[in-house]
């Protein structure tokens, strides 16, 4: 039989396993879930009216709301730019003067090429006014004809008169007032907004590098700089490619309305290109202007209206063929919600708000899809919280 050793090491004891952990009691866990039951509730309820305060509070203070966030929307667009200046040695400061000087004077020569010819467009249009009654004369005999075919059937069968209504129009107040009522309001908005983009643009650097590095864990850190990154991606990427889909486009009607001997091409060319970043109704738009121009160059009625219907098959084929050749494989908006933002944006701000709901509705969803989604059909259909079940990735 073998001594033990006193020197030798025994054996250590095995610790004592931990108790095991029982159970929360039923009432703990029915007062917990009812708890955020009622938290979920109170969350939903403020988030509903927020939701349906924010369109009033943005149309009242659009005067403050509208130039800020172009402004924001353009200068996410000019993020790469400023990037890549800014990868080449250049400072923040310097970078961001570069990028505004580049749109200021692309925004110029837009304007120059419009506006001014718009200008004399719009004072000969009163002068225009008899050539065009009688281009469409042929079309107002015939809808008066049926007009009184109309009538006479609506006589015949007795009904009843009613008495004249007497309507009141309030005439419109002329051009000189216009502008010199909006003109100073529209220059200091104009320069407001280069100011934001000018110091969003020069702290851009700083201002994410702060917001990375200030989250609490490396996840967070990694998730938001991901957000970041796929937001101004997605916005410049479309914005870009749609700027050069719409240049392209703009060129073709302009070449298109010379070969028609229509004044002013590339007006009408610029024209169509800036209302192209309206999806559906910028196109109807252009088409009913190029046929009131018809209207007013030619004489004969099925010429007067060629420049509209060259319009419409360029779009066509740029709608259905160039633009989801180049924009579908980059990104992929529901068109139910790209007519929802459309809708909300022109009501909100007019023109201007119809320009930016394509923009705005990227940035939101790639907030969205980065932040994630209250679950608000499982908390009222499955009795359930806002937090909805994790993602496969989450779990894994």
């Amino acid at each position: 039989m073998r001594r033990l050793d006193p020197t030798e090491a025994r054996p250590a004891a095995e610790a004592p396993a931990p108790p095991a952990k029982s159970p929360p009691p039923p009432e703990v866990v029915s007062t917990a879930f009812r708890r955020d039951r009622l938290l979920a509730a109170i969350v939903l309820i403020a988030g509903a009216g927020l939701i349906l305060a924010i369109p009033f509070a943005l149309r009242a203070g659009a005067e403050f709301f509208l130039p800020v966030t172009a402004a924001l929307v353009i200068a996410i667009a000019l993020v790469p730019m400023l990037e890549w200046l800014e990868r080449r040695g250049l400072p923040s400061t310097l970078a961001a003067f570069s990028c505004v000087v580049v749109f200021l004077a692309i925004a110029n020569i837009a304007v120059a090429s419009i506006v001014l010819p718009a200008t004399d467009w719009v004072r000969l249009l009163p002068e225009r006014i008899g050539r065009i009654r009688e281009t469409l004369a042929p079309a107002m005999k015939l809808y008066s004809q049926f007009q009184r075919f109309i009538d006479d059937l609506v006589r015949q069968f007795g009904s009843a008169r009613h008495a004249p209504r007497t309507v009141a129009v309030e005439s419109p107040n002329s051009l000189l007032d216009i502008i010199a009522t909006s003109a100073p309001l529209a220059a200091v908005q104009m320069f407001f907004a280069v100011l934001v983009i000018f110091f969003f643009l020069s702290g851009w650097t700083r201002m994410r590098r702060h917001t990375i590095t200030g989250r609490g864990s490396f996840e967070g850190a990694m998730t938001t700089a991901r957000a970041i990154q796929q937001m101004v991606d997605s916005t410049s990427t479309y914005l870009g490619t749609i700027t050069l889909v719409n240049i392209a486009l703009g060129l073709v009607v302009a070449l298109v309305l010379w070969l028609l001997d229509m004044p002013t091409p590339l007006m009408w060319g610029g024209i169509a290109a800036v209302l192209n970043y309206i999806p559906y109704l910028g196109p109807i738009a252009s088409a009913v202007l190029l046929s009131l121009g018809g209207l007013m160059t030619f004489n004969e009625p099925w010429y007067a209206f060629l420049p509209a219907l060259c319009f419409v098959g360029i779009h066509l084929v740029e709608s259905n063929l160039i633009t989801p050749m180049f924009v579908g494989r980059r990104l992929t908006i529901n068109p139910l919600l790209i007519l929802l933002s459309l809708s909300f944006w022109a009501w909100v701000w007019g023109t201007t708000g119809a320009l930016l709901a394509v923009p705005l509705l990227i940035i939101m969803k790639t907030v969205l899809d980065a932040a994630g989604r209250p679950d608000i059909a499982g908390f009222l259909f499955e009795e359930g919280t806002l937090t909805g079940p994790p993602h496969e990735e989450d779990v894994d």
